[in-house]
């Protein structure tokens, strides 16, 4: 078996957590000036392994193998939320640089290659998963502000890299877990079956703005009171129609007039649940549509409701994860399946290609955090388990 140089996979990490370093974090948001900095350092290293480099019209960077027709995509991102970590998405770029510099020095000329991807804004800074989006041909429409965004960082007018299945057989993403649960078995690599899809909400309160020490409490008509009321409600139940794996957040709070002497006129509560099961998914979303028909009109307040977006859950590709499965499995750490509940660029690409994932461990679970860590050994084995899963893999196309 092919393996890759930990040392260096631990050394990519490092200079690229220097870009937008923030205390022992990174604040790389898409399109910054420590984004692009990223990016071209990227487009550097690419380059030095003889990838045919692009930065595209959004951010995308691709590097494509030279000379062949059939190749093994790997990719993540590199841009961040504000108080990011240093190994959030990163670390899927520099086992693919490896993996890819091992691969070419092992096997040059060999008829399937491996080719890179650092997708843009895959945080959300304007729309979660941009790149990658942009990439499968979903985006139909920029979001606002994206378009002056990217001319102000000197993005090239040039047309997107695209997703192309007769070269792009095989997608592989890796990722620190951002949770707890590989620590909390003691296993060093998770394999991912499949991504939650997402459904987020705003539940609105249409009340009456009036003097808060003048109008008795019963003839008030006040929004926040009854969007703090709903919020208590929901948790319980969202309880009782979910999933073991159910997940929901109540995420922002937004009050009007949001004087403290005057009694709230308008209140607005966003939130989001997530799981990977469509009918668990549906049942959350019944139990919320359910609970704002019963409170609409409490305290003389109405109530509404209004889907602001949604991704659907994907599984990823079986054969696939068996690879992962026996990499792991070859290199003494068998890996524990489990779901991701964050949001990651394979969802949008196994839509379009069999993909998969692995994860290695978040020291105590923490992410999209300055504390954001997980230990050289279990980089670097994650690095080799990667390798051993792509490597089989482009022997089979």
């Amino acid at each position: 078996m092919i393996d890759v140089n930990g040392d260096a996979v631990l050394a990519t990490l490092r200079t690229l957590a220097g870009f937008g370093a923030s205390g022992t974090g990174v604040c790389r948001p898409a399109l910054s000036a420590a984004d692009l900095a990223a990016r071209r350092w990227l487009a550097g290293e690419m380059e030095a392994i003889g990838l045919a480099v692009t930065l595209d019209a959004v951010g995308n960077l691709y590097g494509a193998a030279r000379g062949v027709e059939r190749t093994v995509l790997i990719g993540s991102h590199s841009d961040s939320v504000p108080t990011g970590g240093w190994l959030d998405g990163t670390l899927g770029l520099a086992y693919g640089l490896e993996i890819a510099r091992a691969r070419a020095a092992a096997h040059p000329g060999a008829p399937v290659g491996i080719d890179l991807v650092d997708f843009s804004d895959e945080e959300g800074r304007f729309l979660s998963c941009l790149g990658s989006r942009s990439f499968c041909g979903e985006l139909t429409a920029l979001p606002a502000g994206f378009a002056a965004a990217a001319a102000a960082a000197g993005l090239p007018e040039v047309g997107p890299a695209r997703l192309d299945p007769a070269r792009h057989r095989a997608f592989f993403e890796a990722h620190i877990e951002q949770g707890p649960r590989l620590e909390a078995a003691g296993r060093s690599i998770g394999l991912v079956t499949g991504i939650f899809g997402m459904r987020r909400y705003a539940v609105r309160f249409a009340g009456r703005a009036d003097h808060a020490g003048t109008t008795p409490i019963a003839l008030r008509r006040d929004a926040a009171r009854l969007l703090y009321r709903f919020a208590d409600a929901c948790d319980a139940r969202f309880r009782r129609a979910g999933s073991a794996d159910s997940v929901w957040n109540l995420g922002k709070v937004a009050l009007e007039p949001g004087a403290v002497n005057v009694v709230t006129e308008r209140a607005e509560l966003l939130l989001e649940i997530r799981d990977l099961d469509p009918a668990a998914l549906d049942a959350l979303s019944d139990a919320l549509a359910a609970l704002v028909a019963e409170t609409d009109g409490e305290l003389g307040v109405r109530v509404t409701l209004e889907e602001m977006g949604r991704l659907p859950p994907v599984s990823l590709d079986p054969g696939l994860q068996a690879l992962v499965a026996a990499g792991a499995a070859a290199l003494g750490a068998p890996a524990m399946p489990l779901p991701s509940g964050a949001i990651h660029d394979a969802m949008v690409l196994a839509r379009r290609v069999p993909s998969a994932m692995l994860f290695v461990p978040s020291v105590g679970g923490r992410s999209h955090t300055p504390v954001e860590d997980t230990r050289p050994e279990d980089i670097v084995l994650g690095a080799r388990v990667l390798a051993h899963a792509v490597f089989a893999c482009a022997d089979t196309l």
